[in-house]
């Protein structure tokens, strides 16, 4: 059945956790879906969970489903805000989209303390710090 499936590359789509504002006291940030394509992708859908050991025990996050829709070539659309919390936990966002009638679909992990300023670049389109996965 899974050998029926296309086996389509994602490339140039990436998963973005942005550091949007800070103060001496709180860091805000939000995780994005960057289309660095030059063409649009169609009926964007992500889901995400977090998971792991946190102070000795196992720990699960709401999986939560998030609806983007159409997203234009080279643009990029927000997705949701995450609590520094759950950095030392492993944060998975499973994309997909279509290109025309083609279905396109990766998982993105972000592993337990990845999300840290040696990790950081520019993100592409935004012109934030963050850490992204293409």
């Amino acid at each position: 059945m899974k050998a029926d499936l296309p086996n389509n590359v994602v490339e140039d789509v990436a998963i973005a956790i942005v550091l949007m504002s800070e103060t001496p006291e709180v860091k805000n940030w939000s995780v994005y879906v960057v289309n660095l394509k030059t063409i649009p992708i169609s009926n964007v859908m992500i889901t995400s969970k977090g998971y792991g050991e946190k102070d000795g025990a196992q720990v699960k996050t709401s999986l939560l489903r998030h609806f983007i829709g159409d997203l234009a070539a080279s643009s990029f659309a927000g997705v949701e805000a995450i609590d520094t919390q759950v950095f030392g936990l492993t944060n998975e966002y499973w994309l997909s989209y279509y290109i025309g009638k083609e279905i396109f679909d990766k998982k993105f992990i972000f592993l337990p303390e990845s999300i840290v300023e040696g990790n950081m670049i520019k993100i592409p389109l935004l012109n934030k710090p963050g850490v992204m996965i293409k």
